[in-house]
């Protein structure tokens, strides 16, 4: 099971109840954070997550509404015990960005790996996650370097006890196969996983974008997703050419991509701060994408596998 909490929804500023741009996915215990601004640390207290399971960070671009939170929340990772390394991964510019953040956060018992800009599948790999979860990022639109992020979790295949028969593995490896990943030999004979395992199964994909304009290239990135996060700075389509000018997106340009992109839900985030009340414009979406939820700070859904 794979959990998605909205730390905070707002874009621009904080306000009196909406914080900055952040979500948190849990999966197996362990945690990924996209974006850390303002009120990050709060929410996450508010909502008793914990802070050392954090093992990425991931920022779509260096404005101050997604970023001015990192320093303060490492030194917080740092108070909690953590001492294995942490990755952040960004946009061109992140590692002099967090670099510069950490003039106030400078000693941490734990040691930072930055990725910057990847153009290449990323698997998330450690003792808790073993490479179940695959990373893609896309370039964005906007007014600055930006990236959205893509996490595909896989689903490991079924144990099938009908091939393993029929390749005569025998029974004392079955467990051994089930949780490797290359071979074992025994008796001078080599044994893979191959030979006990069955079909693949779906996984479960997760896309967030913000902050940019719609283009057909976020359309193909956003594919079959289960959950489409995406940013809704403006919820009135009168609004367009503000969304134009500052490289935004309005709740009906969300919600176009959301159904050429064949995706499930559409959580709309990222609210500017001049729309108090987002579920006005809610309809603007859904006319487009019925399956479109209002987020708000601590929003929080969980997501399981197909029974298969």
């Amino acid at each position: 099971m794979i959990d998605l909490l909205l730390l905070g929804c707002g874009g621009g500023m904080p306000m009196p109840n909406r914080f900055l741009s952040s979500l948190l996915i849990g999966y197996k215990g362990r945690k990924i954070l996209i974006d850390c601004g303002e009120g990050t640390q709060v929410s996450m207290r508010m909502s008793n997550t914990g802070f050392k399971s954090i093992d990425v960070i991931c920022i779509t671009h260096i404005h101050g509404d997604h970023i001015v939170g990192l320093p303060g929340l490492l030194g917080t990772i740092g108070n909690s015990g953590r001492k294995e390394i942490l990755t952040i991964i960004g946009p061109e510019g992140i590692t002099e960005a967090v670099n510069g953040l950490r003039t106030i956060a400078n000693w941490l018992p734990y040691e930072i790996n930055i990725i910057e800009n990847p153009k290449e599948t990323l698997s998330i790999d450690n003792e808790y996650i073993n490479g179940d979860i695959e990373l893609l990022t896309l370039e964005l639109d906007h007014s600055s370097p930006c990236i959205g992020y893509s996490f595909y979790f896989k689903r490991k295949p079924k144990f099938d006890v009908k091939k393993a028969l029929e390749n005569n593995v025998p029974k004392i490896l079955w467990s051994k196969l089930q949780k490797n990943k290359g071979k074992v030999v025994l008796d001078g004979k080599e044994y893979t996983k191959e030979m006990v395992m069955g079909e693949e199964r779906k996984g479960i994909k997760i896309t967030m974008i913000t902050d940019t304009r719609p283009n057909k290239s976020i359309e193909k990135f956003i594919k079959k997703s289960d959950y489409f996060i995406c940013e809704g700075t403006y919820g009135d389509q009168q609004d367009l050419e503000k969304a134009m000018k500052n490289k935004h997106m309005t709740f009906k340009e969300a919600a176009k991509l959301a159904k050429n992109g064949e995706v499930k839900k559409l959580l709309l985030t990222h609210f500017g701060n001049a729309m108090n009340d987002p579920a006005l414009y809610i309809n603007n979406a859904k006319e487009i994408f019925e399956n479109t939820i209002i987020g708000f700070d601590r929003y929080s859904t969980n997501l399981k596998f197909e029974q298969v």
